[in-house]
């Protein structure tokens, strides 16, 4: 599948601001994922992808929020570490849905 490329900002989750920190993925991308998906998800609507952010490179899912209305990306606390990134920032992210 394409690879996608984008600036988000990053954020904390209101629910719990002390652990996760997310990116939300443009609404024409989230889109364009949402109509390749085939076969059945997996738990919570996730779509696996891999994820690079500067030099780190890492896989994960991507959720749906209703909330939001687009897929939101969790940013592990690693990747922040590495790259020295912190909520509130602009970063470009590359996304490829796996299959």
């Amino acid at each position: 599948m394409t690879a996608h490329e984008f600036d988000a900002e990053l954020y904390l989750w209101d629910a719990r601001s002390d652990s996760w920190v997310f990116a939300d993925l443009p609404f024409d991308i989230a889109d364009e994922i949402e109509d390749a998906q085939t076969g059945p998800r997996r738990g919570f609507g996730a779509v696996r992808v891999e994820v690079s952010v500067g030099a780190t490179t890492w896989r994960t899912s991507i959720f749906p929020s209703k909330e939001r209305r687009t897929f939101v990306l969790p940013v592990k606390r690693a990747v922040l570490k590495a790259e020295r990134l912190a909520p509130g920032q602009t970063v470009t992210v590359r996304v490829t849905p796996l299959l």
